[in-house]
């Protein structure tokens, strides 16, 4: 019995995010009484692989099939679910990402598995499994329970810090059973974009709202986000209005992003907004309007002129910086 972790990985890399994937499975494997066992999938070198033993892997599984380059949904879910088999997990853990979004529920139909979705906390009961988490954008709570003797789960990431401790894992080779018609994607080319903080992976993410009246004005964002190492984001209003581009646009029908610090300047605060945000640890709100809604949901909030307010953002950064 275990608990099964899938891992990504970034060019061969392991991000942030892989290692608060396995310090929380670590963390339910726990309360199980068994241990964690992460999976990798890629082309990773093996002191690599040796980092998840850092936050709790007791073992990992890895895949080296330049096949699953493509990732192909249908081949990743069915070589996951075989893992999970071949270890008798009794949980596995994905990112509530694009990905993890995407696979987990082929996985748990395969688990014959209960499925739950945006986890951010360790589970109320795991016998059966139930947990507390989110509903309605953040605006209530529900207790979700599953009776299934496999769990499938996907975590909202920087939701569990990351727990270090462990030990050097023990490393296996792993080959699923998948078959070459397994694999119906094909890619014809990769574009990636450089020289930019990615938004989900970002630990500060500077945005603007239709209150920044034009795309030429987005300058004092622009240094904020240089100065602090940030990511920089739109609400839908501004995406769609082309002022910046739609790989910027953070809500519920953008990115769902959990930065540790998340600047809302000149954004109103819609719900479809506040739904992509709203797990954001501290949020900072600027708005001319004192009735805004994203004052509802702000931590610390200026009501006053977002060009008046940026630039002593910038000299306030500069300052804590000099």
């Amino acid at each position: 019995m275990s608990v099964i972790v899938y891992t990504e990985n970034w060019d061969g890399k392991f991000k942030k995010l892989s290692f608060e994937l396995v310090s929380y499975a670590a963390a339910i494997a726990k309360e199980l009484d068994t241990t964690v066992t992460a999976l990798s999938i890629g082309n990773v070198a093996d002191d690599e692989l040796a980092q998840l033993g850092t936050y709790g892997a007791a073992k990992v599984l890895s895949v080296s099939d330049d096949r699953f380059n493509s990732l192909d949904n249908k081949a990743l879910s069915k070589a996951i679910a075989h893992a999970a088999q071949a270890e008798a997990a009794k949980a596995v853990v994905f990112s509530h990402n694009n990905l993890g979004k995407a696979i987990a529920p082929r996985v748990s139909v395969k688990l014959n598995a209960g499925l739950i979705s945006g986890v951010t906390t360790l589970p109320v009961s795991v016998a059966p499994f139930a947990f507390k988490k989110k509903a309605f954008t953040g605006k209530a709570f529900a207790q979700v329970q599953v009776n299934t003797d496999v769990v499938v789960l996907t975590f909202s990431q920087n939701s569990y810090e990351l727990v270090e401790g462990g030990s050097t894992p023990a490393i296996e080779s792993f080959n699923p059973q998948v078959e070459d018609a397994d694999f119906a994607t094909t890619v014809q080319e990769t574009n990636k974009v450089t020289g930019k903080v990615l938004l989900t992976d970002a630990e500060v993410v500077i945005s603007g709202g239709r209150g920044m009246k034009s795309g030429d004005n987005w300058g004092g964002l622009e240094e904020m986000a240089d100065l602090l190492g940030a990511g920089l984001a739109c609400s839908r209003p501004v995406s769609d209005e082309g002022w910046r581009s739609h790989d910027e646009h953070v809500g519920q029908t953008g990115k769902i992003i959990a930065p540790n610090l998340y600047f809302a300047l000149g954004i109103s605060g819609a719900i479809q907004h506040l739904g992509g945000v709203s797990s954001s640890k501290v949020i900072v709100a600027v708005n001319k309007d004192a009735e805004a809604p994203i004052f509802e949901a702000a931590d610390y909030g200026i009501v006053g002129d977002v060009f008046k307010v940026i630039p002593q953002f910038v000299e306030a950064i500069k300052e804590m910086k000099a």
